[in-house]
Formats: C-alpha cells, structure tokens, sequence
C-alpha cells in the first residue's frame, strides 16, 4: 500500500512538473502578462502561509491621532507612494511593470488583513514581489498600519499634502510609460 501511494504521489508530481514545464516554455513567465487565476490564488496563499501565525494576532499600539496620522501619511508619501500611489490605488508608473502588482490598498485585500500581518508585510516585505523587507522601528511602522486603514478615508486635503512631498499628482496611471505603451499595443 505504502509503495503503490509513493508511486502514486510520484507520477502525480511528474505530470504537474511536466505540464508546468510546458506551460512556461509556450506562454514564457513574463512580469508583463496577467497571471492565471490559479497563479494568482497560489500566490495570495503563499504569502498567507509566509506570515507567521502569532504575527496576525497583534493589535496596533498606537493611537491613531491627527499627529501619528499626519507623521505616517508624510512618510508614505516619502517612501511608499512611488509603489502604492498617494492615495494607495497602486496607479503608478513604476506599479505598471511589477508583477505582481502592488495591491490597492484601499481594498478588501488589504484592509481585512490584521494589523500585525501589515505590520508583518511593511518590516520583512513579500519575497518574488517589488515589496521589499524595510525593518525600522516598531512606532514608525506601526503609523505606517494606521495610516493604511486609514486610507479609504483619505481627503482630497491629505492628498494635495501628499503631492506636495512627493510631486507624485500628475504622474501615476496617466503618465507616459513604454511599459504602458507596450502592454496596450499587446492587447
């Protein structure tokens, strides 16, 4: 029994890694191309699993006041909106040709993770994505949560404070990109 489950489990293996093998040599693994649906929820699980589970039940500590909320939205604007856009819809040039995308982060996806696997996300970020790993204390990164639950409530005022930093308003989803240009003249 335990050898016919072994073979079994074998000749199982080798179909999938031949059909994968097939798949990647007639459509090439391209950033640029929109990934299957089963690629897309293999990756959604992948970065589930990568996040320890003791992590996902940590609580914010930090009070989400006017002054933690305006000292979080100007480092985001600094370092995160190139990515992730002022408002967090990820409409920039940059996202354009990342795969995955950066998420939007105003959305489901996003805003029902806890608040310790952001936390988790933004101080190792996620590997084989442009997310990258930025450690930093824990009351910086902790601002940088609020102020990403905080996003789908963003006012047009915090915006305009965000451009100011970043010089970010007129670029993003409607700048001349090749990468753009590229993936439309593909379709």
């Amino acid at each position: 029994m335990f050898k016919a489950t072994c073979v079994a489990f074998a000749l199982l293996f080798s179909l999938t890694a031949i059909g994968l093998y097939l798949y990647v040599g007639l459509h090439g693994f391209s950033a640029r191309d929109k990934p299957a649906q089963l690629e897309q929820w293999l990756a959604k699980r992948a970065r589930r699993l990568a996040i320890p589970p003791n992590i996902r039940n940590l609580k914010n500590p930090v009070s989400p006041t006017p002054l933690n909320l305006a000292q979080a939205r100007d480092h985001f604007a600094d370092h995160c909106a190139l990515c992730h856009a002022n408002n967090g819809a990820g409409n920039t040039v940059i996202n354009s040709g990342l795969y995955p995308p950066a998420p939007d982060l105003r959305a489901g996806g996003t805003q029902e993770l806890s608040d310790g696997e952001i936390l988790y996300i933004i101080k190792n970020g996620i590997r084989f994505t442009g997310m990258p790993g930025w450690g930093g204390d824990g009351q910086e990164n902790w601002k940088l949560v609020l102020f990403i639950r905080h996003l789908p409530a963003l006012t047009n005022q915090e915006i305009q404070l965000m451009n100011a930093i970043n010089g970010l308003e007129d670029k993003g989803a409607k700048a001349h990109s090749h990468a753009t240009d590229e993936r439309e003249s593909k379709q």
